[in-house]
């Protein structure tokens, strides 16, 4: 017999199976280059491509151009930016995780375990609103249709939500705490 959805209750890690799903499609995302390229990019070609003649580099071109893999050769955005900002984002992804893992290993029973375990989930909050951010600017400035990135920015949001129900979830923690501390002064 199954449950009606609006009854149904969230898996209680379903918000970090959804930060680990997030943080490798957005690693994907930033080997095509915020998906500026229709695939990874594998450094060894492009490092061999660099050194041919230049009539060889113009069937390369072609043959890019063709089967819709982008520019080989010239870009239309600067490498060192799509670098840092991979870079960025890899940063912001390894702490999002960091901190939804240590909030989860603490489980609280005093009300200073309780606050550090609230600090690391506003802290994992606070990685995905920076996510959001920075896409909003790679959208601002990188020569590709935002409508690829909603996918993660949904991703994104949903991984907030999720986040923001377990802080919610803990409330009854901090209650039981406030009343354990209470029942101790009597």
């Amino acid at each position: 017999m199954s449950v009606v959805k609006s009854k149904r209750k969230l898996s209680t890690m379903e918000f970090f199976h959804n930060a680990l799903l997030l943080r490798k499609s957005v690693t994907e995302l930033l080997m095509r280059d915020f998906g500026v390229k229709g695939f990874k990019r594998n450094i060894k070609f492009v490092g061999s491509v660099e050194h041919f003649e230049p009539e060889d580099k113009i069937l390369v071109e072609e043959v890019f151009e063709k089967y819709n893999m982008g520019r080989c050769f010239e870009d239309e955005y600067p490498e060192w930016l799509i670098d840092k900002e991979r870079v960025y984002f890899l940063d912001i992804l390894r702490s999002l995780i960091k901190n939804i893992v240590k909030a989860n290993t603490i489980y609280p029973v005093n009300m200073n375990e309780y606050k550090e375990r609230r600090s690391y989930q506003n802290n994992a909050i606070g990685d995905c609103e920076d996510l959001l951010q920075e896409m909003q600017y790679m959208i601002s400035i990188v020569p590709v249709d935002a409508e690829k990135y909603m996918q993660y920015v949904e991703m994104i949001e949903k991984e907030i939500a999720l986040l923001k129900g377990w802080r919610k979830g803990d409330n009854k923690i901090a209650s039981r705490l406030e009343k354990k501390k209470e029942e101790s002064k009597d």
